[in-house]
């Protein structure tokens, strides 16, 4: 699949993969900053932004797809830094594209199975009746009975776009992630990877706990983790310029 994309800056080329439900433009403010060092790519993964949906949908898919990316802009030594499922997108790459990479970096995210958890999300956004929504703010008072989180209502409310006139859509396929929840969230089997891996995790966060070091360990063999204190699961939107510090720093050595 043709995967939607934009770039900036120029040098060694970083890629870049949203996390679920997002899209490119969530990393705009940071593309900034690494393109005075960088060529900056900010892809947005099939069902997500404005590439094309999908019916079928999975981690070597998605990293297919960013292999072709990559082939039609004729990358190589590529630094991929992915967030979230995009960081699992980053690693499944790395599994079978790996001499294409010089290094990765995978934000917030582990390998192992996930239990269910965005069910409030789901359900905040099926709580927008996009018939008879004509502004965002209007969507949002839709949404907050499910999402009490001002930052998560905003996130997913940067999907919707104005198809026609009058008329609300999601960029997003709602309908395949929802029914692809449980495979996204399962765990990675992976063989070991030897590319310079980079792990950010929030502290506040869950979903890399001391407790699966070990498996990352075992799978990583040079790997490094930086746990930035004060974030969650967001680690780069929370605190943005200790995590562009943690990445030029892995990534400028």
């Amino acid at each position: 699949m043709k995967l939607h994309y934009r770039e900036m800056g120029s040098g060694k080329p970083l890629v870049i993969l949203h996390g679920l439900f997002g899209f490119s433009d969530n990393w705009q403010t940071h593309a900034k900053k690494f393109a005075e060092y960088y060529h900056v790519i900010l892809v947005d993964l099939r069902n997500h932004g404005r590439s094309d949906w999908s019916e079928s949908f999975s981690y070597k898919e998605m990293a297919d797809d960013v292999k072709e990316l990559c082939d039609d802009l004729q990358l190589s030594d590529i630094i991929l830094m992915g967030h979230s499922m995009g960081g699992k997108v980053a690693i499944c790459f790395a599994q079978h594209y790996d001499v294409l990479l010089e290094k990765i970096i995978v934000v917030d995210m582990g390998i192992k199975q996930y239990p269910m958890h965005h069910e409030h999300i789901l359900k905040g956004i099926h709580a927008v009746n996009l018939s008879n929504v004509s502004a965002r703010r209007e969507a949002e008072r839709q949404m907050s009975p499910h999402i009490e989180s001002d930052g998560v209502k905003q996130f997913l409310l940067k999907n919707l776009y104005w198809k026609d006139k009058g008329e609300l859509a999601w960029r997003m396929n709602v309908v395949v992630l929802e029914r692809e929840m449980a495979h996204i969230l399962e765990a990675l089997t992976i063989d070991e990877v030897v590319i310079p891996t980079l792990f950010i995790r929030g502290a506040l966060s869950n979903y890399i706990l001391n407790e699966d070091l070990e498996l990352l360990e075992e799978k990583f063999l040079d790997w490094e983790l930086i746990t930035i204190q004060g974030a969650g699961h967001w680690v780069h939107a929370e605190t943005p310029t200790q995590f562009s510090d943690s990445v030029l720093g892995f990534c400028l050595r």
